[in-house]
């Protein structure tokens, strides 16, 4: 399989290099702009630092460069505003669909933590599971498909829900919802600001368990209701008088966690950040190159799955 993620991956990533050419300046580079990218992806691939993709013997028969610009060329190409167009757009590729129409959508983060004595200054300290670590970020929006739509690394110590007043904008943007579309996620994103500045005003329904709703005291809950947006007041009666239904539809929230997973597994994954991954430009560009990679995985699995049905 992964010979088959490899072509489709290069093959995808010259067809962007080649619509968006070469805008650096009036001479061609002696290195091209497929060349680099491609040469990023498969040092992420293998989990290994961008300087072992400048040596001959770190590829093999199916991509082997004829020559390799130095790390110094390397690392200066590849933060490029074109090289950076054609990573967007390979991600687009894999990730967009003509026509199809998706009725549900899931969000979350995951930690990506770095040592607690790291001196990446960008690195920020914030709660994790069990305590407290210092790291970053990945918020992540899955469609039904559970490919990775949008997404953003931030500090580790940023609000999910203030990541998620930009991520669903976009996600709007990229994608075509159902008129039942669902928005999945868990209680770190029950709230009524979130409801009022971004669900509302967006026309999107938020499925999540409540957060400390049962803390407000009986004599104050229905002046609490009325304060709060439509959608969360729904939420809210949905919860009292439907609680098993909305049990079984938040089942389905569990994909991301397998999104997760898969993104993770394996020496080459994504459970935590490699030494020579640091700052926050740089972590966000290897976070991207991983998604590109699991996206392409998730399409050709598909494509395998409609080969098998035909």
């Amino acid at each position: 399989m992964d010979r088959e993620l490899w072509r489709l991956v290069l093959n995808v990533v010259e067809q962007a290099a080649r619509k968006v050419g070469w805008n650096g300046g009036r001479r061609q580079p002696v290195y091209s702009n497929y060349l680099i990218v491609a040469m990023y992806l498969w040092s992420v691939g293998d989990g290994k630092p961008m300087s072992w993709a400048c040596r001959k013997w770190s590829y093999n028969g199916l991509f082997r460069p004829r020559s390799l610009p130095s790390v110094s060329q390397f690392t200066r190409r590849i933060k490029s505003e074109d090289c950076q167009c054609i990573l967007q757009r390979v991600h687009d590729q894999f990730v967009l669909t003509p026509g199809q129409i998706t009725a549900r959508l899931v969000i979350d983060g995951k930690p990506l933590l770095v040592s607690p004595v790291s001196s990446d200054r960008q690195a920020k300290r914030g709660k994790i599971s069990g305590g407290f670590g210092k790291g970053y970020k990945l918020h992540a929006v899955i469609d039904e498909s559970c490919r990775i739509v949008v997404w953003s690394v931030m500090g580790l110590n940023t609000d999910e829900k203030t990541v998620a007043r930009e991520l669903l904008p976009e996600v709007l943007r990229r994608v075509v919802l159902s008129n039942d579309a669902l928005i999945q996620a868990d209680s770190h994103y029950d709230s009524a600001p979130l409801h009022a500045d971004t669900i509302m005003p967006l026309g999107l329904t938020m499925l999540s368990p409540l957060a400390g709703q049962n803390k407000v005291q009986s004599k104050s809950r229905a002046r609490h209701l009325k304060s709060m947006p439509a959608t969360r007041r729904t939420l809210v009666h949905c919860w009292k008088n439907h609680p098993a239904l909305m049990d079984y539809l938040l089942r389905s929230r569990d994909d991301i966690e397998r999104t997760f997973g898969t993104l993770t597994c394996g020496a080459d994954g994504l459970s935590g950040l490699p030494a020579w991954v640091r700052g926050l430009a740089r972590v966000r560009r290897y976070v991207g190159g991983k998604i590109i990679l699991y996206n392409a995985m998730q399409t050709l699995r598909h494509q395998r799955r409609q080969t098998i049905a035909a």
